[in-house]
């Protein structure tokens, strides 16, 4: 961006148009954030974060040559539908353009994961071969595909409604009468306009629409699944013939803070910093070499995954409550919400007391003491004892 500002200043006008959509009395930028961005900047150098980026700003708006822009054109769009279609040929495809920001495949990722768009078998598709065979499609209108698609556009909402979409094969996760009760009824919500393109915009729209047909006995429970109807129960232990191995077997070290298996998260916007924090913990930090930055990094997740669960969930909180008292009235939230069990709640009302390895002196201690070193053990210790409530807390 210190370059892209440079070329600007240079230049003295951007040359690609930035994409927008109206919202209200402002607008969205869909495509151009970048350049915007440098334009906010170069208005206001005070809007940098940082000391040394507000006088880099400040250093290059004192070299635009003339009166500062006031005004920019831009492609204004107000069907979103269009805009996720422009979008896509722009960024996920190959690239002969000057000047356009390449989207890697995280960024690519994100954007199939939340428009449903890609390569692979239309989910909507399926979707309407099962319906109609059940006879359960809706009878004065067409299905709006693409809408459709994007609600169920990743595998943690689709499990929700009962299916999964893995290897790009359809298969019910549960019961397969609850689940296709659950697809009737978000059919006909799509063809009636009770749910349209802007309420599932987002990750967050998705899931409080989902919320509420949970809320309303729509969705299948958990004990609807397919693979529930074992769980609790005790196999019989059947002795089996073991063979002589033939190699010396090497156990699986773990080199990172969170291990690295699917936790079926899907990220909000909002939750940008806690992505990228997680995943420099579970992919990019090695819990040995590391151990400092790690320490800091756990208890940065720790109080924003705490924060984002208590202000989605309306958790009653004082101004002046220390970390571990945020984390003992969440604790007892998701206990009442039938989240975790006592002996979870337990482990966190043990964070107060200063003589415990998971506790909130400890951590403090990994931030500031002089002489207290993290170990890799103690850190993936304290992690296991917390994950289960970042995770909820995340996913709130």
């Amino acid at each position: 961006m210190r370059n892209l500002t440079k070329d600007i200043v240079d230049r003295g006008e951007i040359y690609e148009v930035p994409l927008v959509g109206p919202e209200k009395s402002q607008f969205i930028v869909f495509d151009g954030n970048r350049r915007v961005t440098c334009l906010k900047l170069l208005d206001d150098p005070r809007r940098a974060p940082t000391v040394e980026l507000q006088a880099f700003f400040k250093e290059q708006r004192a070299c635009w040559r003339g009166a500062f822009l006031k005004d920019i054109q831009c492609q204004v769009e107000t069907d979103r539908d269009r805009i996720d279609e422009i979008l896509f040929r722009r960024h996920t495809g190959t690239q002969n353009g000057v000047g356009q920001s390449t989207w890697d495949d995280r960024m690519k990722s994100t954007f199939v994961a939340r428009t449903g768009k890609g390569n692979g078998p239309s989910v909507a598709d399926e979707i309407e071969k099962r319906l109609s065979d059940a006879r359960l499609l809706p009878a004065r209108r067409k299905i709006p595909r693409s809408t459709l698609n994007r609600l169920l556009s990743a595998e943690p909402f689709r499990s929700r409604v009962g299916f999964s979409m893995k290897g790009g094969k359809f298969e019910f996760t549960h019961d397969p009468a609850k689940s296709l009760n659950a697809l009737a009824r978000i059919a006909t919500d799509l063809t009636n306009r009770d749910l349209v393109l802007g309420d599932i915009w987002d990750v967050d729209g998705k899931q409080r629409y989902l919320d509420k047909l949970a809320s309303e006995g729509i969705l299948p429970a958990a004990g609807d699944s397919l693979n529930g109807s074992d769980e609790g129960k005790l196999k019989p232990k059947v002795r089996a013939k073991r063979s002589k191995p033939t190699a010396k077997a090497t156990p699986t070290v773990r080199s990172t803070l969170i291990p690295q298996k699917d936790f079926a998260f899907t990220w909000p916007g909002r939750l940008q910093r806690h992505h990228q924090i997680w995943e420099e913990l579970q992919f990019h930090l090695d819990v040995r070499r590391n151990p400092n930055a790690i320490s800091v990094l756990l208890r940065v997740l720790l109080e924003l995954a705490l924060e984002n669960y208590i202000k989605e969930a309306k958790v009653s909180v004082h101004e002046n409550d220390k970390l571990a008292m945020r984390l003992e009235k969440v604790g007892l939230h998701l206990q009442a919400a039938g989240k975790i069990d006592a002996k979870q709640l337990d482990v966190i009302k043990k964070f107060k007391q200063g003589e415990k390895l998971v506790s909130a002196d400890t951590l403090n201690k990994y931030v500031h003491s002089p002489n207290f070193a993290p170990s890799p053990e103690h850190l993936m210790s304290m992690w296991d004892s917390l994950a289960d409530v970042v995770v909820l807390c995340l996913k709130a």
